[in-house]
């Protein structure tokens, strides 16, 4: 199956799609495009990430998309999964925080964080993606996990969310200390990408430019 070279990725969050875009200088043959570009009013993906698993969420967003631009769309819902917080803070990792006057949200997020850390010894965590594409009615989905630690405190001020806090497995530098090329090299989001390109090939699927 030949298709349009254009994958529309369904998000808002500049920060992650600057990310993907990164991650997708490894495929060249496909052509990453903004959701604001092809949809006129795509506020309505905000609203869709109501449920419990990364993997509905990214369904939905990816519907969404695909239902409005009638091109290729990949949809991603990821977030931090700490031991000592069983589990969370998972699908509301995003606006984990109340959103707080002159504050970023990624700020009050890290804040809350190393305020509910304070009493905890294990300090396990991990990032969690998963990737929906929607393509031609087939859905592929794939995720990918990074294993590591929480820090007492922020270091870094590359990346963006939680990178300052975490650092990853067998690693000295957080994910908010390594350059782009670094992260990408082993982050969550680039181990589900490179999973779900390779279930684009065994589904025979080829991205070709006009």
């Amino acid at each position: 199956m030949r298709l349009s070279n254009k994958i529309v990725l369904a998000t808002l969050n500049r920060d992650k799609f600057d990310e993907f875009h990164s991650l997708f200088t490894a495929y060249p043959e496909v052509e990453l495009v903004e959701v604001e570009s092809i949809i006129r009013n795509p506020s309505g993906l905000r609203t869709v990430e109501k449920y419990d698993s990364y993997l509905e969420n990214a369904m939905a967003k990816a519907r969404i998309c695909n239902q409005a631009s009638h091109y290729p769309c990949l949809a991603d819902d990821s977030g931090l999964e700490v031991l000592a917080l069983e589990g969370k803070l998972g699908v509301h990792s995003h606006r984990y925080a109340p959103p707080r006057a002159g504050v970023h949200q990624d700020q009050a997020n890290n804040e809350l964080l190393l305020q509910e850390m304070k009493s905890k010894t294990d300090r396990s965590a991990k990032f969690v993606a998963t990737l929906v594409l929607l393509i031609e009615g087939i859905m592929i989905s794939a995720t990918g996990v990074l294993e590591g630690t929480l820090l007492e405190h922020p270091r870094g001020s590359n990346g963006f969310g939680y990178d300052p806090l975490f650092l990853p497995k067998d690693s000295q530098k957080t994910l908010a200390e390594m350059t782009s090329s670094e992260k990408n090299r082993i982050s969550h989001r680039a181990k589900a990408l490179n999973e779900l390109m390779t279930q684009i090939k065994a589904n025979g699927i080829v991205f070709a430019k006009p």
